[in-house]
């Protein structure tokens, strides 16, 4: 699964280099095992951010890279198209510290579902909130967005970040991003067409193996 990740990863126009940054050995044997770039970080981390904070160091970027892109290894059908997407908006707009991508919610199962994050925006597409919980409430009908957990970072944002305690409302719902918010950063949320089938369950894992041989 981690090797279908990487190669999409390297199929998206706007990425230069990709690595896996990991605390298990067996990930890392297996990355390198298909050729790719891996490295071993602390098991101590509370978050992914943290992580590809301490992946970007150990890699030795320095001020080589700009614009570093934080993606998930349970998403072995990500679309380079929505990579590209969630990076372009870095590259337009030196402002923007952090983007990330949304989707529309078609189903109630997964507006009501927890682990179906739920992201809302303002007028100019910065994010407002993100929760586990139905926001926006629909007590009349709206389009309601689903967070896919894929972000954009400049490295100086990655380095702030990394600087900051984890804040009450990210331990409250589980979710990073909302040390940022909390923080004061803006997050650019670019809406995709996109998708994702995570692999968190042996049924979803078998869901895509269905997928691959369709």
């Amino acid at each position: 699964m981690i090797q279908r990740v990487y190669e999409r990863a390297t199929k998206a126009r706007l990425v230069s280099a990709v690595a896996v940054a990991t605390d298990d050995e067996r990930i890392y044997k297996a990355v390198l095992g298909f050729g790719g770039t891996a490295v071993m970080t602390s098991v101590a981390h509370q978050s992914g951010t943290d992580r590809v904070s301490e992946a970007v160091s150990i890699l030795g970027l320095g001020n080589a890279v700009d614009v570093v892109v934080n993606m998930q290894g349970d998403e072995p059908l990500i679309e380079p198209a929505a990579i590209d997407a969630a990076i372009a908006p870095l590259i337009a707009d030196e402002t923007i510290q952090v983007s990330t991508l949304k989707t529309r919610i078609s189903s109630q199962e997964d507006y009501n579902n927890p682990n179906v994050v739920k992201v809302v925006c303002d007028s100019s597409g910065y994010a407002l909130y993100f929760s586990r919980s139905q926001v926006p409430y629909a007590r009349n009908p709206c389009v309601i967005y689903k967070h896919i957990g894929l972000y954009v970072y400049r490295r100086g944002f990655l380095e702030r970040f990394h600087s900051i305690q984890p804040s009450l409302l990210e331990e409250a719902e589980g979710l990073e991003q909302l040390r940022a918010l909390e923080a004061g950063v803006r997050i650019k949320v670019v809406e995709t067409q996109y998708c994702p089938v995570s692999v968190d369950t042996p049924e979803d894992l078998e869901k895509v193996r269905g997928i691959f041989k369709s």
